[in-house]
């Protein structure tokens, strides 16, 4: 009984031992603040997919800071944020970045490939934005939009003008658009919508964007990561993940689609990291 109860003992304080050293690793490093914006998916799911590797492979303490577009650059400017990983450049941000560009630092672009414009299923056969007008009978005279006032609806408003489309432009919301688009796929009918990318609904369907010769909706886009300039001194080793974490559309677009689904976020990122060892291992 005596030998049970010290194996046992033994083992207990080993179990702590090892708990209380774990502790004292994170403790011994300064708490990682990240800004994102919590509407947007692929925000959302940049920033979760990166807390986990900064918490589970590299130790530090993370804390997420959910805010507007322009607090979030205002935030990793005066070191309230440590970093962002949702900075829209070189157009949707380049407001922010013009005015506070001596006082971040741009680590480089975790998502290349971002774009704006009109979204169509693959079996449709208009090509290019002017095709809309050649089989708008099909598209039912009309383009299912989000919220009246963003951005990728005022583009789309001058796209109807300088391309003379015969069609209307509806607004909706983002899930409204995501329902229409759902619809449409399931019964063959085709549609074109508002979006951009990332997005999760390129991780469910096969989409492709209408051409646009005119560049109404701009050149692609990349989504960089940036930086307050004391997080290398502070964290070299994040700094330094930050720097290499780059990934691709149906990446992000499966932790996006995961939690569209109803898993929850840091799940929805976790099982992503556990899931891609190789690919985390390349970033570290």
């Amino acid at each position: 009984m005596n030998t049970g109860n010290k194996r046992f003992t033994r083992i207990t304080l080993l179990a702590a031992a090892l708990a209380c050293s774990s502790a004292a690793w994170a403790a011994d490093k300064p708490l990682i603040k990240i800004g994102y914006v919590e509407g947007w998916a692929d925000s959302v799911a940049t920033t979760q997919v990166a807390a986990n590797i900064i918490k589970t492979k590299l130790g530090y303490p993370v804390e997420l800071v959910p805010v507007a577009a322009g607090i979030m650059w205002q935030g990793v400017a005066r070191g309230d944020l440590d970093a962002t990983l949702s900075a829209w450049l070189p157009a949707t941000h380049g407001d922010y970045y013009q005015k506070l560009k001596d006082k971040v630092v741009v680590l480089g672009s975790n998502y290349p490939g971002a774009k704006i414009g009109l979204i169509v299923p693959e079996y449709v056969p208009a090509k290019t934005i002017a095709d809309l007008n050649k089989y708008k009978e099909v598209f039912q005279n009309r383009i299912v939009g989000i919220d009246a006032g963003a951005g990728v609806m005022k583009k789309t408003e001058q796209a109807i003008k300088d391309y003379e489309l015969d069609v209307k432009l509806l607004p909706s919301s983002g899930p409204g658009m995501a329902s229409e688009l759902a619809r449409a796929i399931n019964s063959k009918r085709p549609i074109a919508v508002t979006g951009w990318i990332p997005h999760w609904m390129f991780a469910k369907w096969r989409l492709r964007f209408l051409e646009d010769p005119k560049k109404v909706y701009g050149e692609e886009e990349h989504v960089d990561t940036v930086v307050n300039p004391g997080l290398a001194a502070k964290a070299p080793a994040v700094a330094s993940f930050l720097k290499k974490f780059t990934w691709k559309a149906e990446e992000v677009g499966n932790v996006m689609l995961d939690v569209e689904n109803g898993v929850k976020p840091a799940a929805a990122a976790e099982k992503w990291v556990a899931n891609n060892k190789a690919r985390v291992a390349g970033w570290l």
